[in-house]
């Protein structure tokens, strides 16, 4: 064996043994031009695990710019390059690639209840495909946004709950979703908007229906659009919640949820584990463990409203 070892390494550079390079499909709802940060936290958890773009590994990019009718296309053009993992973000991708392929691993990042949709048979054991990160088991998650609005906002009556019809996770949200606005002592308007040309509408229909507040729920598309909802939030004076910082970060008034870019980190160990032999079908989906509250103070002041200190003492950053 020694022997072996020696006679190789005096093998010409071009000679040695060449590492397999593997590759990566990773198929988003959103848009290419505001994922760049949350994309990087995924390549650096590559990177941390010994996969490196352009020695062993390649990555080829689907982004959909929030029109979920293009999915199932893309999905298929990744499914003809014979990838050997498919990345999808967030509900809308995860399906469209389940849909594309029954062979090829899919993991999934921040896509809350998987196993409500049909991604996987359980957490526990996915038993299919498809295997990664959930956003939030259950939509308990909206619960916990609203209660945030409340204690910023005690005498709030009515909140408007923006959805994406296009999004298939969020067809589940409006029957819990009144349960808790009942034990909050909270009216309800759910508003509908499938593009940015939706959004004015969406507004004007919240600016009719004087509600006090706005929760904005996780979507892909809006995600793509958080600058404009949140001048558009502050535009028609109302205080918003959303799911992740970044909205925060783009001018919005909260956020409660998990944090993001530690979702596609995770999602980087998916993959790393599958690349080296694990079966998704036994890869249990991990669940979120720590969520963040973040505070605009400026968005505040630009409302006209004061949050209590008992809320800002709970706030993972406060942003002045």
């Amino acid at each position: 064996m020694a022997l072996v070892l020696w006679l190789t390494s005096l093998l010409p550079a071009d000679a040695q043994p060449q590492e397999r390079v593997r590759r990566i499909g990773f198929l988003s709802g959103g848009s290419s031009a505001v994922a760049g940060a949350l994309v990087g936290a995924f390549r650096e958890g590559l990177r941390d695990l010994g996969w490196v773009e352009g020695r062993n590994l390649i990555i080829d990019f689907r982004f959909a710019e929030g029109q979920f009718d293009r999915l199932s296309d893309l999905a298929a053009e990744l499914v003809r390059l014979k990838v050997d993992v498919i990345v999808a973000v967030p509900t809308p991708a995860a399906l469209a690639a389940r849909n594309a392929t029954a062979t090829i691993p899919v993991v999934m990042i921040s896509v809350p209840n998987p196993v409500e949709i049909g991604l996987v048979d359980s957490l526990a054991r996915p038993g299919r495909n498809v295997t990664g990160v959930a956003f939030s088991v259950g939509i308990d998650i909206i619960g916990k946004e609203m209660q945030v609005l409340k204690e910023a906002l005690p005498r709030i009556r009515s909140v408007a709950i923006l959805l994406n019809p296009s999004n298939p996770g969020h067809a589940l949200i409006p029957s819990k979703a009144k349960a808790d606005a009942e034990s909050l002592g909270l009216s309800l308007r759910f508003v509908e908007a499938r593009t940015l040309n939706d959004f004015d509408k969406a507004f004007a229909a919240m600016a009719d229906a004087r509600v006090d507040a706005v929760l904005v729920v996780a979507d892909s598309m809006f995600q793509a659009h958080r600058t404009r909802l949140a001048e558009l939030a502050t535009r028609n004076r109302l205080p918003s919640v959303y799911a992740f910082r970044e909205y925060v970060d783009a001018g919005g008034l909260m956020s409660y949820g998990p944090n993001l870019a530690s979702q596609y980190r995770q999602g980087a160990a998916y993959v790393d584990r599958i690349l080296k032999g694990a079966r998704p079908a036994e890869l249990p989906v991990e669940q979120p463990t720590k969520f963040e509250l973040v505070i605009s103070l400026k968005a505040a002041k630009a409302l006209g409203v004061t949050i209590p200190s008992s809320l800002r003492l709970r706030a993972e950053q406060i942003i002045d």
